[in-house]
């Protein structure tokens, strides 16, 4: 079902312009706001009204209209050039009008925090959601092949992760889009407890029924399988440096921002793999509950 517009539902709703509407949180706010009866309109390269971070040209008829937008920057706020895009991005949604930000964000990065900073001091109410690992990244991105194969090499030695669940930064970003209070908050998202991942990936075998293991390996080593793979080589050093930076271990303290947020728990990880292996997540060909999932 395509998403609802500003030009034929609700007119006394504000239009929400949600930048990487496919992704893994872009998807889940648009179909929440969908639900609400909310005009919005998500935008990426692929889009009927396209959005590309490195074609500024776009941004103007990706904004047009609307109120408010939620943010996610590709290929993360980390990378390098997104301070320059993020603070471009500022000018450009100050120019179309819009009244209000949400930023997905991510912890422990000191770009990330200077992008946060660029809107939060800039003249549009924003909300900043500054989370930890996602735990669809084993259901619906990189690691869902490795979960698959049942070997999940990465390198993070024996970090701790207080893993996310999509779901509930969806949640947040949607209640800081729709109802007010939220300016100028930093929510530091988490799930509920710190794991190794050596336990997400027995969890990820008790949901799945197939032993799945997690195999630490040196940065070095995570680039070149991730070349010989198929990822750009400038890509999987960028991965890999990020993952090096990420699993250092600061991020290994659990926060409030769920419950603040929402006035609930945050979602464990047991509970996503679970779910998600309901849903065939990791179903594959041979499997005859795939077709039904």
């Amino acid at each position: 079902m395509e998403p609802m517009s500003s030009d034929h539902i609700h007119p006394t709703h504000s239009l929400t312009v949600v930048v990487g509407g496919n992704g893994k949180t872009g998807r889940r706010v648009v179909e929440r706001l969908t639900a609400m009866g909310r005009p919005v309109r998500p935008v990426s390269r692929s889009t009927p009204v396209s959005f590309d971070w490195e074609d500024h040209t776009t941004w103007p008829a990706a904004l047009d209209g609307a109120t408010s937008a939620y943010i996610t920057y590709q290929p993360d706020l980390a990378a390098p050039g997104s301070i320059d895009a993020i603070t471009a991005f500022g000018k450009a949604a100050e120019q179309a009008g819009l009244e209000r930000l949400v930023l997905l964000s991510g912890r422990g990065e000191p770009d990330a925090q200077a992008c946060e900073r660029i809107l939060l001091d800039g003249p549009i109410p924003t909300t900043v959601l500054r989370c930890s690992f996602f735990a669809q990244n084993f259901s619906e991105h990189f690691l869902q092949g490795p979960v698959l194969d049942g070997v999940i090499a990465l390198p993070a030695g024996d970090v701790l992760e207080p893993v996310v669940d999509a779901d509930d930064v969806a949640d947040v970003a949607v209640l800081a889009l729709t109802t007010d209070g939220h300016t100028g908050e930093v929510y530091e998202l988490t799930g509920p407890t710190l794991l190794s991942f050596h336990e997400m990936a027995a969890a990820l075998s008790a949901a799945i029924g197939n032993e799945v293991v997690y195999l630490p390996v040196s940065v070095d080593a995570y680039a070149t399988e991730a070349i010989a793979a198929g990822v750009p080589a400038d890509e999987a050093d960028m991965l890999a440096s990020l993952f090096a930076h990420i699993f250092a271990g600061h991020n290994a303290t659990l926060a409030d921002g769920v419950q603040r947020a929402l006035g609930r728990p945050a979602r464990s990880f047991a509970a996503f793999a679970a779910d998600a292996a309901d849903a065939g997540a990791w179903a594959t060909a041979a499997d005859p509950a795939e077709g039904a999932a």
